[in-house]
């Protein structure tokens, strides 16, 4: 499926959590075919809702390993994009949120 290959090529990390959709611009994947019925598979299923590489690789079952190559391929293709989880830190705080509305609200 991976043609040996251990990682994906693209240009960012794909975590585990990260949400996969399809992209919009994309033709229908059915008729490509260069692409694997995994790939097919995988597009599809994030074309009902998206889905993160961990529930894909539990739905395929598949190694998230496998998954993560696969949906690098997709997003080389422009089939699928990624949107990748905001990191904690750089979220902003409770606290300062807080004062900005109880600031709102002395207005």
């Amino acid at each position: 499926m991976t043609r040996g290959r251990t990682s994906s090529t693209a240009p960012h990390r794909l975590d585990l959590i990260a949400l996969v959709v399809p992209d919009a611009a994309a033709d229908a994947p059915g008729r490509d075919q260069t692409l694997s019925p995994e790939h097919v598979e995988i597009v599809e299923r994030c074309g009902e809702i998206p889905q993160s590489i961990a529930e894909l690789a539990s739905g395929l079952d598949l190694p998230v390993g496998v998954v993560r190559v696969l949906v690098g391929d997709l997003v080389q293709d422009r089939l699928v994009q990624v949107t990748r989880p905001i990191p904690p830190a750089e979220l902003p705080d409770v606290s300062i949120l807080r004062e900005v509305i109880n600031g709102l609200r002395a207005l």
